[in-house]
């Protein structure tokens, strides 16, 4: 009696195993919505805990850019082997619970079957088994590799927005020069069709970057870009813009803030980033009156037209900025972000 409860038991398990491996490859690829899998975060989490081994002999941001622009590619070729062992493991229980006379055995039967390497078995039920755990090891391989095309179209999707954004904001980006540089050359009002890029371009990040999240650390071709500095040298241009610049107010500006703090919300969400869902206007931020007050006198300097209440005009910045301050820098922190003021600079205190 106790040998049968002993095996249920084993059998139980390695399904229960190999029906959460197969679980996990969903969440992680297939699902179409942010789904936080603890098996594929362990595999990232004990990979940035390696890659962060390697990261004390670099003694330059880009030796540190060079070894973190192999963290994302690297942790997803990791994931089919993760899952392979698992689902190894799990059908090692359950060939020994139905039959099979060792361990040992029933993990070379297993091996063999998972790998294709094919596994003589006579009986029946065995030999369904041994299929059916073939058929899964191609099932996860074959996931990922059709799922990359997917991953690099978003990333050139992202990053076409992100190279753009140099002509516009300087590199390092910088809200302030953003600002300059639209009104020299073409006027604020031109701006408005920079918002509405950005908005969707918000919207599409806060669906890539929690269905597939690997995307978050996949970093920029050059080591200057970063699409979260971009991220908030875009959105402190339009807090800027509708809390200082003296003109009429355009809603595709505070569309875009409202659809960039979101999804960097969402994202902070499906990173565990802990930050107010409620936020006041007299809540701290992160950026001094002091450098308000110098993005305020460039901006006058500049000949841009400026609202005559200065404080009125840092009371409403902050209003805007108090909505994405700490999960932008949270992100900056976690991404390794390059030097961006206003973002990476003070996260990297």
């Amino acid at each position: 009696m106790l040998n049968l409860l002993i095996r249920l038991f084993l059998c139980l398990l390695g399904v229960a195993i190999v029906a959460g491996t197969l679980l996990s490859a969903v969440r992680t690829f297939i699902l179409p919505r942010s789904a936080n899998d603890q098996l594929t975060r362990l595999v990232f989490l004990v990979s940035r805990k390696l890659f962060n081994i390697a990261l004390r002999r670099a003694d330059t941001y880009n030796q540190r850019d060079g070894i973190m622009a192999l963290y994302a590619p690297i942790t997803l070729l990791a994931l089919p082997p993760a899952w392979l062992a698992c689902v190894m493991v799990g059908y090692t229980l359950i060939y020994r619970a139905t039959g099979i006379e060792s361990f040992h055995d029933a993990f070379l039967i297993s091996g063999a079957s998972l790998l294709t390497f094919g596994a003589s078995l006579s009986a029946i039920p065995l030999a369904i088994m041994s299929f059916t755990e073939g058929t899964i090891g191609l099932i996860l391989v074959a996931v990922l590799i059709s799922y990359l095309p997917t991953m690099y179209s978003a990333f050139s999707r992202r990053e076409a927005v992100v190279n753009m954004l140099e002509v516009r904001a300087g590199s390092p980006p910088s809200a302030v020069e953003m600002l300059v540089r639209f009104y020299r050359i073409r006027g604020i009002d031109a701006m408005h069709e920079v918002w509405e890029t950005w908005e969707a371009w918000f919207a599409e990040i806060e669906e890539t970057h929690t269905s597939l999240a690997a995307l978050a650390f996949f970093r920029s071709p050059k080591p200057d870009r970063s699409w979260i500095t971009a991220a908030g040298t875009v959105l402190d241009a339009a807090a800027l813009l509708d809390s200082t610049i003296d003109r009429p107010r355009d809603p595709a500006s505070n569309l875009c803030i409202r659809a960039g703090y979101l999804a960097l919300r969402a994202i902070g969400d499906f990173f565990r980033i802990e930050y107010s869902l409620t936020p006041k206007v007299d809540d701290p931020i992160s950026i001094t009156r002091e450098e308000y007050d110098g993005a305020y006198d460039r901006l006058v300097t500049e000949g841009l037209p400026v609202k005559p209440d200065r404080e009125a005009a840092w009371l409403a910045y902050k209003g805007w900025r108090v909505n994405y301050d700490t999960v932008l820098l949270s992100l900056c922190t976690m991404l390794m972000a390059p030097y961006a003021p206003w973002s990476s600079d003070r996260s990297l205190r």
